[in-house]
């Protein structure tokens, strides 16, 4: 029996106390079937899906102008972040990962019996990743490399030439890097970017990318993910699927296949509900000498400081008590001083949200 929780965060967020106001989660607004038109037509309780459902391949590959033969679709973007560590890492390997970081990836690296390494993104530094510091945790048995982008927690985005910097690394070690980018669809609408010029999946180098539907598409309820590949390890992970969950759900397959045909349209949904929210926090926070934030939100989430604070807890219980307004605490994200507002609901949500923080900042 496991003696702590794997993914502690994940445990909060399943079991917490209920808000009125609820700003900490990170989902994208939920779809609605009027959303995804033709939905119940698409509906089929079977379809030939063994190493991935065609036509949505097909669909990720055209998205991505990427060989269809280099995706593994699987359970959300957290099945294919853990398909890709058990693949490629053992008992006794070592794993570097961001710190902070999201704490199922570090879970699924301590399933695999690996041994963790951190290196830090420091706040000062705009959570931005120093090379040398990755170079100097790195050990000759380190087999991947884990980062975010957007960054979760922060919502930063890392540039094109700390990418490149992390696969020359990783290839000298004969590692490879994971870059979960289930925030960078979204982000990329925001600003305007057609299609995923900004993946990590365009760039040679011993990169694993891994994405989804629902962080920034709002449907979280198909369980829709998948990883890109080097072609050399493809078979690797759909072999390890196959003793995970097989083969993925048809219908959601089906409707994910769906989703992708309508990807502009679903995009510009992402695009309205977060320039809006991006905005407000935007306003909000420059107007809050108490809080600080590395740079101005961009993504669907923001992680802002309390300033002169070691911890901020008590801070966001009693926003919770008094004014009905969940964030998660930085403590999830080994940032202790720090709370994570999601920005990826509705924009009145949001106001009311940050009425609220207001309200407990003059309070405390």
């Amino acid at each position: 029996m496991l003696e702590a929780p794997l993914a502690p965060y994940l445990l909060w967020a399943k079991t917490r106390q209920p808000a009125a106001i609820d700003l900490a989660g990170s989902n994208l607004l939920h779809c609605t079937l009027e959303d995804l038109r033709g939905a119940r037509d698409a509906l089929e309780l079977w379809v030939p899906n063994d190493n991935g459902y065609r036509p949505l391949i097909d669909g990720l590959a055209e998205h991505y102008g990427i060989a269809g033969d280099r995706f593994v679709t699987a359970n959300g973007c957290s099945g294919a972040n853990f398909v890709v560590v058990a693949a490629l890492v053992a008992a006794g390997d070592d794993v570097l990962v961001e710190r902070p970081g999201y704490d199922p990836l570090i879970g699924a690296c301590l399933l695999m019996g690996a041994r963790l390494n951190r290196f830090d993104r420091r706040f000062e530094d705009g959570y931005r990743i120093n090379i040398d510091d990755v170079r100097r945790q790195m050990t000759p048995r380190t087999r991947l490399i884990v980062v975010t982008t957007p960054h979760n927690p922060s919502g930063v985005r890392l540039d094109r030439a700390s990418l490149v910097a992390l696969g020359q690394l990783a290839a000298e070690s004969g590692a490879h890097v994971l870059v979960d980018e289930v925030y960078l669809d979204a982000s990329s609408a925001v600003r305007g970017e057609h299609g995923p010029a900004a993946s990590a999946a365009q760039l040679d180098g011993p990169f694993v990318v891994t994405n989804s539907l629902t962080k920034s598409y709002g449907l979280a309820g198909l369980r829709l993910g998948w990883a890109i590949a080097p072609a050399q390890i493809v078979e690797r992970l759909r072999r390890t699927r196959d003793v995970v969950d097989n083969a993925g759900n048809a219908p959601s397959d089906r409707l994910a296949a769906l989703a992708i045909s309508m990807r502009a349209k679903l995009a510009e949904r992402a695009r309205s509900l977060l320039a809006a929210n991006i905005e407000q926090a935007t306003r909000f926070l420059a107007g809050q000498p108490r809080l600080e934030v590395a740079e101005p939100p961009g993504a669907s989430v923001t992680f802002p400081r309390l300033r002169g604070a070691a911890d901020s807890e008590s801070f966001v219980q009693t926003l919770l008590d008094r004014h009905g307004v969940a964030v998660a605490p930085g403590r999830f994200f080994e940032s202790p001083a720090h709370f994570r507002i999601s920005l990826a609901g509705r924009p009145e949500v949001l106001t009311k949200g940050l009425e609220g923080i207001a309200k407990a900042l003059e309070e405390s």
